[in-house]
């Protein structure tokens, strides 16, 4: 595969430069640079600085805030790098956005999810990689091949070391409890549930029963994203009331939309726990909030992938 295209490039728009660098600095080699900045009129404008013909190139850009900016910048990134003969693209998106709209699950409504896939493609794309889709079969959209990979093993690693007692994994939801369940058997603890149902003509559901003891234990709530915060510091006060002594919270994307962070702050939360998947900004870091980084996962597996080697092994071996 290293023989079959040039050199590995790694190519970054605005949305999470800080996470590219880190990746490159992994991997021991140098971002590639690009002019890319928005007109008066935000039309978004790119060009290539150096030379990327016959070349392997990765972009990273998360789909997070300001998201439909980033989705645009990454198409017209795409485009300039075909344009530009680069040897294989590859679109490396940490966040994936739209991902909770991967069904028409309402009359008359659009499959976004799906929608986004296909433009990728039609733009340049000749692989995608991602972090922890909202559902798995968003897999299936894309019509080229792709790795999604899972931030799993760095949490738990990071939940092991700490070495929390009396421990229980509770999922946010029972639509999370298949991981939930994978995260509480490689802690090896109890789990427990959070039931949400919606009340009445609110679209809103509300945390209403914890399924599973709690009580006089160190609750650890695990989800995928964390936007708002709304569903997530409702359970976390639903489950100190059903006795709980601390309560950690721990996701793979914190998109925190207003009004996360003062949520956040108000909660009995203990610690928060996220990656760096989606850029969290100076203004929205808590005392409490712990950031674990994915780059030594993207790196290797942008590695395995230049060279041909298996990334199923390295997976494998992580997990």
């Amino acid at each position: 595969m290293a023989k079959m295209y040039g050199d590995l490039t790694i190519l970054s728009g605005r949305s999470n430069r800080p996470l590219a660098e880190a990746i490159c600095n992994q991997l021991g080699i140098e971002i590639a640079e690009a002019d890319i900045f928005d007109f008066p009129n935000e039309n978004i404008f790119v060009q290539l600085k150096c030379s990327v013909r016959g070349q392997d190139v990765f972009i990273v850009q998360s789909l997070s805030v300001p998201v439909n900016r980033n989705i645009i910048e990454l198409l017209i990134l795409l485009d300039a790098l075909k344009r530009a003969s680069a040897g294989r693209i590859t679109a490396l998106i940490p966040f994936y956005a739209y991902g909770r709209s991967d069904k028409k699950d309402q009359p008359r409504a659009p499959i976004t999810a799906r929608l986004i896939a296909d433009i990728i493609v039609a733009a340049g794309a000749d692989r995608y990689m991602t972090v922890d889709l909202h559902a798995g079969q968003i897999q299936g959209f894309f019509g080229i091949p792709g790795d999604e990979f899972t931030a799993f093993p760095i949490l738990t690693d990071f939940l092991a070391q700490k070495k929390i007692p009396d421990a229980v994994v509770v999922s946010a939801d029972l639509g999370f409890a298949k991981k939930a369940r994978n995260f509480a058997r490689r802690l090896d603890t109890p789990l427990a549930f959070v039931e949400k149902r919606r009340i009445g003509n609110d679209p809103k559901a509300q945390a209403l029963t914890v399924i599973g003891d709690v009580q006089d234990k160190n609750a650890i709530i695990v989800d995928d994203e964390v936007d708002t915060a709304g569903t997530l510091t409702e359970a976390v006060r639903l489950i100190k009331r059903s006795g709980a002594r601390q309560v950690y919270t721990v996701c793979t994307h914190a998109t925190l939309s207003n009004p996360a962070v003062e949520r956040l702050r108000d909660a009995p939360i203990e610690e928060f726990i996220c990656t760096d998947t989606v850029p969290i900004p100076a203004e929205k870091k808590l005392p409490n909030m712990t950031i674990l980084s994915v780059a030594p996962l993207l790196a290797e597996t942008i590695a395995r992938t230049h060279e041909g080697r298996s990334v199923g092994e390295y997976l494998h071996d992580t997990q």
